[in-house]
């Protein structure tokens, strides 16, 4: 056992979720798991101890031992094999998080927490942590499908790359079919050399169809080398990228996304496509960052 598998977990039901998630995760990896809550209210100043009007078991740091402690039972109830350990944290979760996520080969979060707002999708600790994260990021609704196939979305980009590798590793350790995704319109398809010279921005009818169906098949050409076993469908899909994934999320286990995109603008940590999966998918979203986007 080397790996380290992290979750995040603030007692709300879908970080309770999370930690059921996270460990079937570390089991599979045969990792060790982390429970961690971001503990905000020493730097506040506020009392932590139970009040002397109150019983001795009341008090801020009790209340977060023991929902630590409950997200450690709900994950050793699904593994127990694996070895669980908690903790509590003094910081900001962000900030308590990405740190984590140093040291993590996969971190698990809840996609909305005990603050969130009523009606938000998910919440903003999930969304930066996506952005800033050192490691993939699974973001857990309260009730995740545990069957269907694992669906990654597929651009052609070098930050994109990152999220193949990721799904074709976990549709292997789930034994789950991998369906490769690529959506594509002619505003944000790579124009090919034209035929006619002078006409420069004509090309033959069917090319961009036929040049994307290429980039999908060359993207997925060496991985199926190396994950044999693992049985992939390949989809070309004529429109926008968001609302295919957003449709092909209905059915699926899991959906893995590249942080940014082949369209994303330099400088942004998280593109719109990735940002939209994690509000409006049906199933658990993974964001997988590029080496690029760690500098």
């Amino acid at each position: 056992m080397g790996g380290l598998v992290v979750v995040g977990v603030d007692g709300s039901a879908s970080s309770l979720a999370a930690a059921e998630v996270a460990a079937g995760e570390a089991r599979r990896r045969d990792a060790a798991l982390r429970v961690v809550h971001a503990f905000m209210w020493p730097a506040l100043h506020v009392p932590l101890g139970p009040s002397s009007w109150g019983p001795p078991e009341g008090g801020l740091r009790n209340m977060t031992e023991r929902l630590v402690a409950e997200a450690v039972e709900r994950a050793r109830a699904v593994a127990p094999e694996v070895e669980v350990t908690g903790g509590v944290v003094t910081g900001e979760p962000l900030t308590v998080l990405e740190e984590q996520s140093r040291a993590a080969e996969l971190v698990v979060v809840g996609s909305r927490g005990m603050g969130g707002f009523v009606g938000l999708l998910v919440g903003s600790t999930a969304v930066h942590l996506a952005a800033h994260g050192r490691c993939p990021v699974l973001v857990v609704r309260e009730h995740p499908e545990a069957t269907g196939p694992i669906v990654v979305g597929v651009d052609g980009s070098a930050a994109g790359d990152k999220a193949v590798d990721f799904a074709f590793a976990e549709a292997a350790l789930h034994g789950a079919r991998l369906d490769a995704l690529h959506a594509w319109t002619p505003w944000n398809a790579p124009m090919a050399p034209p035929q006619d010279a002078s006409m420069p921005y004509a090309n033959e009818p069917g090319a961009l169809a036929e040049g994307e169906e290429r980039l999908l098949a060359e993207t997925l050409a060496g991985r199926r080398e190396r994950y044999p076993n693992v049985s992939v469908t390949q989809r070309v899909v004529r429109g926008a990228t968001r609302e295919a994934l957003i449709e092909a999320s209905r059915a699926a286990r899991l959906l893995v996304v590249g942080a940014r995109g082949r369209g994303g603008f330099a400088g942004l940590l998280l593109g719109s496509v990735s940002q939209a999966v994690l509000h409006h998918a049906h199933c658990p979203v993974a964001v997988v960052r590029g080496e690029d986007e760690h500098r």
